[in-house]
């Protein structure tokens, strides 16, 4: 077999942003309101919501402060029950718990996605919004939850870290909800190392998110939206400098352009490897939701027929000692998306259901920019591993080994 590819480093920065990159080091201006109201940040945000086809977007330093911006833009109030998905990561419950509110765990099936049995029920405990991860990608039946919230009154955010990109009914992920919230960290379809988006259609929104991402005294005039609102909110709101800087903002600007491509090449090199995983019967990688058109940047996958934790651990290793480093989501020490480890929200009802997909659930990072030898490395890699497993338990061959 080939030698196993570098699943981890992000695609180069665009050499459109150069010039522009060059220009800030030698101005040193990286403070957006340092500048006019045409800061390379003002001009992210422009271009990020022409992309999205929204009226407004706000650039921050993070999607957790994009997410935790929108909670505070919403007007919550502390200890308000917003109701999350089981399967995430812990900034978001975290945004939550800054925001002052109280997360609410709701069950997540196999397939990755919102159970929406118990979703409906937990709407019945006094929530006051839902905040929607498309964990790793996986959007959950959007309609079905937009219904069910828009019928009780309850706002929608909607965390599309994983999602720029993503179709759902050919809408775009992020515009569905009230509020969108993307990332721009390395391993996401726009790389600025940090960095996130807040997008939405409500004037009064983004004139509080504006204002309390750290638009102090007169600078919200630098981002030339929603004045009257900015000027109503003055001095009302706390201010939480969670800014982004110029030099971010051009990073991540010049790969706008670059978004189609990564989207046909993500999905393209995601059902590739889904098709030969599938193939094998210890592996199993849910299929889309029929709405659903997905910009994946890694794939997930469930092991089949792995009677205890024993033989997970043994594919993990197996895999790894082949060149692919696996996560197995709840087998991880510390993993910071089991939701038993995120002991700083309180004490949760039992989520069975959550817990037994994360104890099989298998993540493999998969950039757009690999080659079909290295996609094909990758597959190999992760079967010949399972069988491998499978095999030396059929054969009581001893303790299972990753050299095996």
């Amino acid at each position: 077999m080939a030698s196993p590819p570098n699943l981890y480093d992000a695609e180069p920065i665009p050499d459109s942003a150069r010039e522009e990159i060059e220009a800030l080091l030698s101005s040193g201006d990286l403070f957006r309101y340092r500048a006019d109201a045409d800061s390379p940040a003002a001009a992210l945000e422009r271009a990020f919501a022409a992309h999205m086809g929204v009226p407004f977007a706000l650039a921050v330093s993070s999607c957790s402060s994009a997410l935790f911006l929108a909670l505070k833009a919403l007007g919550l109030e502390p200890g308000d029950k917003v109701a999350i998905p089981a399967f995430t990561f812990a900034a978001v419950p975290s945004a939550v718990v800054h925001a002052g509110c109280r997360p609410l765990l709701v069950e997540v099936g196999a397939n990755y996605r919102i159970d929406l049995a118990d979703f409906e029920a937990c709407l019945e405990e006094d929530v006051k919004a839902v905040l929607i991860s498309h964990m790793r990608g996986h959007t959950s039946d959007m309609d079905a939850i937009l219904a069910l919230c828009e019928a009780r009154g309850i706002p929608v955010v909607e965390d599309a870290a994983h999602s720029l990109g993503t179709l759902w009914n050919g809408r775009k992920i992020g515009t569905l909800g009230r509020i969108g919230c993307f990332s721009f960290q390395s391993f996401k379809m726009m790389n600025a190392g940090e960095g996130g988006m807040l997008i939405t259609q409500d004037p009064d929104i983004i004139a509080r998110a504006v204002i309390m991402s750290g638009a102090y005294e007169h600078n919200w005039l630098k981002h030339a939206i929603v004045h009257e609102r900015c000027r109503f909110w003055q001095n009302r709101l706390p201010l939480y400098n969670m800014r982004m800087n110029n030099l971010s903002a051009a990073v991540a600007r010049s790969q706008i352009e670059e978004l189609a491509r990564r989207v046909r090449d993500g999905r393209a090199n995601h059902d590739y490897v889904a098709r030969l995983l599938n193939a094998s019967p210890w592996l199993a990688v849910p299929d889309p939701l029929p709405q659903e058109e997905r910009a994946p940047d890694s794939i997930q996958f469930n092991l089949e027929g792995f009677d205890g934790d024993a033989e997970a651990v043994a594919f993990q290793q197996a895999a790894n000692a082949r060149g692919v480093p696996v996560q197995i989501f709840g087998m991880s020490e510390d993993n910071a998306r089991a939701f038993w480890n995120w002991q700083f929200i309180g004490e949760q009802r039992d989520l069975p259901k959550t817990r037994a997909m994360l104890m099989r659930a298998c993540d493999v990072r998969l950039p757009a920019r690999l080659t079909q030898d290295e996609l094909d490395s990758v597959a190999t890699a992760l079967i010949e591993a399972a069988a491998a497993v499978k095999d030396a338990r059929r054969n009581a061959a001893g303790p299972y080994s990753a050299s095996a």
